[in-house]
């Protein structure tokens, strides 16, 4: 088994789960539901394509939040052009300044396809909506023999520097994980994220158990600033006679 590790880091996302009508919002993390459907764009895959969705919704998924960011409301109103009859009122809500690391898990040869899909996207990615594309690339990159927890542990911590330094005193830093259950495996909470269909017409999601449990990820700046002092200055003791000579 293998897993593909996203990152998913942007000024606005938004993960909607029990969104409806005019009011949008957003789950803390990202979705299922929603990394699924950036897999399936950035293969070209067409939205009715069960069987091929079937094949991707059957991937183990968690994700890790890295910097959880502020939910923010965005409050909308519109007035149709021609009629200039006023639209619904709608209200929508996003996560600003978050950063996540998600991770999928399945057999070898389909997370590597699904890498390359992301090497070269047909369709371009996006963090939940269109409205809200990605700061940086998604990809991370591909763990071999692992799981999901343990990719998210060797996976490099990916918050911001401003927000790492809230952290600065400290070697590891404990980061929180929802992550699917395991065969066999019990407890946990339930999210209504697994897609069963993308048709326009008709979408369909089921609920899907998850637990959450908490990775420690070294500090990239406190070992960087370790390393730098574990430095040994440089000395010559012959320095001092080839200068008075």
């Amino acid at each position: 088994m293998s897993v593909l590790t996203l990152r998913l880091d942007g000024p606005l996302q938004a993960w909607g789960a029990s969104a409806r009508f005019a009011r949008r919002t957003t789950e803390s993390a990202p979705t299922k539901s929603g990394i699924i459907g950036m897999l399936a764009a950035a293969r070209g895959l067409d939205r009715g394509d069960d069987t091929e969705l079937a094949r991707l919704a059957a991937l183990r998924f968690a994700v890790r939040i890295d910097q959880p960011g502020a939910r923010v409301r965005d409050y909308q109103t519109a007035r149709h052009q021609i009629t200039k009859v006023s639209m619904p009122v709608s209200e929508r809500y996003y996560l600003a300044d978050a950063v996540f690391v998600a991770a999928v898990e399945g057999e070898d040869e389909l997370v590597d396809l699904l890498d390359a899909a992301l090497r070269a996207p047909i369709h371009a990615p996006f963090l939940g909506r269109r409205s809200c594309p990605p700061a940086r690339p998604v990809r991370l990159g591909v763990h071999h023999e692992t799981d999901l927890t343990q990719a998210l542990r060797d996976e490099p911590w990916q918050a911001a520097p401003w927000y790492r330094k809230r952290h600065d005193r400290q070697a590891t830093v404990p980061l929180t994980v929802q992550r699917e259950v395991r065969p066999g495996e019990n407890g946990g909470d339930f999210l209504r994220d697994q897609p069963l269909s993308y048709a326009a017409e008709f979408r369909r999601h089921a609920l899907r158990p998850v637990v959450t449990e908490t990775v420690e990820v070294p500090h990239p700046d406190v070992q960087a600033a370790a390393m730098a002092t574990m430095r040994v200055p440089e000395h010559d003791p012959l320095a001092a006679l080839e200068e008075s000579n």
